[in-house]
């Protein structure tokens, strides 16, 4: 069935759901994992002062900790559960935009991805990561929640 499985987390709690299941997932169809975390440009996510006391470089080199920070215990956990990983961070692009890119460019057959589950006025501002993903991949796309 699927061989090469994208699995993407910001980190969070919920999306760590989503790289447990997604591990275990792997585990059973004797799969392959790509972990990703996707981090925005700088001034995307308006923040505006907070964004201001950084460099692009020192920007660049937080963001890069961060996604270390974050892909270092998933990618632990999937070899201790014998799965055969890579991760990747992709810099530079809107969370739904970069699952995408990576999980193309990686040669994954599916993306696996947690759903915050936002609701209301969240939504409309924070807009849904998962349902864009569902929407413009390609790929068949597994939303745990």
């Amino acid at each position: 069935m699927f061989k090469h499985i994208l699995i993407a987390t910001d980190g969070s709690d919920v999306s760590q759901i989503a790289v447990d299941g997604g591990i275990a997932l792997a585990k059973a169809l004797n799969a392959k994992v790509t972990i990703a975390t996707i981090t925005e440009p700088i001034g995307a996510s308006g923040i505006g002062e907070m964004e201001l006391a950084y460099s692009a470089n020192e920007y660049d080199k937080n963001v890069a900790d961060w996604a270390g920070r974050v892909l270092s215990p998933a990618a632990l956990a999937a070899k201790e559960a014998g799965i055969a990983c890579d991760t990747v961070h992709v810099a530079g692009y809107r969370p739904a935009e970069g699952i995408i890119n990576a999980a193309e460019e990686k040669g994954c057959d599916v993306i696996v991805m947690a759903s915050h589950g936002r609701t209301g006025l969240q939504r409309l501002v924070l807009g849904s990561q998962a349902q864009k993903v569902v929407t413009l991949s390609k790929l068949p796309v597994l939303v745990w929640r």
